[in-house]
């Protein structure tokens, strides 16, 4: 961070410093602009987490865990690929006789990444002393968690990416079978999710650093809702739903639907749930509907794959309330660093 500030004498020569790191329009004219500060904080951000050891850690984490994942689909492709069609997609569907796919891996190890990149994105800054002095530079206060924010979506996206593209060319050498261009649209829709997904977690880190004063706090908060949205949320959800439509004797004939609608709805609340289904969906052109599908509904119906727009439609709501989630957890945490007060140690 002192590098950071450094910078910002350079990029800011002459003006003088106010009250809540703000400088006046003249200021910004001379300079370069609004944005010349949030883009050095971003630059500085950007190098942090690459060369960050504890992302490196997770990232080798995850990384080993995508290659034991490829192993089990390449182990289990023949029999996954009998029909003939889309084999390329069962490369990240496909698990082994003891190891999950490649989508169950990312879907649990993929909060971490978020974790390791924010949960001391702001209290660490302030117990070190350099978020006082860098809000005394002439930056707007907002570009100190803009710039964290994107850097680490960034930096997140980038792996993503990097990983889809050394699973999709590792199992192009195995199999020998390139991906038509429909599966390249829906790995790429997978990865879109995928960046969302552990973004929401980056967003919830740096809510939790910005409200926790110590570190450690902020990483414990956020595994133990990473802990409730992935084991105990399902528990809860089918609880709930026994207590309002119980299953018992003859009333499961008539509550069998609302019980599972129920389950469906509070499941939904949780953003493992909704990537899990989305991306379930999207990979998989079998799934032709989301929800209850009745008897009734299905008379009449073609057999076959759901084409990509249709399967598109069908996972919009999830990429939108992800989205949602994801700019909920940010806004808060910008609006409680915007209004808190920030003193020298």
């Amino acid at each position: 961070m002192v590098a950071v500030i450094e910078k910002l004498k350079d990029l800011y020569p002459g003006t003088g410093k106010t009250s809540g790191g703000r400088h006046d329009g003249a200021a910004d004219h001379r300079t370069g602009g609004r944005y010349a500060g949030l883009w050095a904080l971003y630059r500085k951000e950007m190098g942090d987490n690459i060369h960050s050891r504890r992302f490196l850690l997770i990232l080798a984490l995850v990384v080993l865990a995508g290659f034991a994942s490829l192993y089990g689909a390449l182990s289990n492709i023949s029999s996954a690929a009998s029909d003939g069609e889309f084999i390329f997609l069962k490369l990240f569907t496909t698990s082994g006789s003891s190891i999950p796919s490649f989508v169950s891996f990312i879907a649990i190890l993929g909060p971490f990444v978020g974790l390791a990149l924010g949960f001391d994105a702001i209290n660490g800054e302030r117990n070190s002393g350099t978020l006082n002095r860098l809000l005394s530079q002439p930056i707007y206060r907002d570009s100190v968690i803009n710039g964290k924010f994107l850097a680490g979506a960034a930096t997140i996206f980038i792996m993503v990416l990097a990983m889809g593209g050394l699973v999709s060319a590792i199992g192009l050498l195995a199999i020998g079978i390139p991906p038509s261009l429909e599966e390249v649209g829906r790995i790429l829709v997978f990865l879109l999710f995928t960046g969302v997904y552990i973004c929401f977690w980056l967003g919830l880190s740096i809510l939790f650093s910005v409200v926790c004063r110590h570190a450690a706090t902020s990483a414990l908060a956020v595994i133990a809702c990473w802990l409730f949205f992935t084991i105990f949320m399902s528990l809860l959800a089918g609880i709930i739903a026994a207590a309002l439509y119980p299953l018992d004797g003859y009333l499961a004939l008539f509550n069998t639907v609302d019980n599972y609608k129920v389950t469906m709805y509070l499941n939904r609340i949780s953003p493992y749930y909704l990537y899990a289904e989305a991306v379930t969906t999207i990979l998989n052109p079998g799934v032709r509907s989301i929800g209850l599908v009745t008897t009734s509904q299905l008379e009449g119906a073609v057999a076959g794959y759901l084409p990509f727009g249709q399967s598109l439609l069908l996972v919009w709501p999830h990429l939108v309330a992800m989205l949602a989630l994801t700019l909920a957890a940010f806004t808060i945490s910008y609006l409680k660093f915007m209004n808190q007060e920030i003193r020298a140690n």
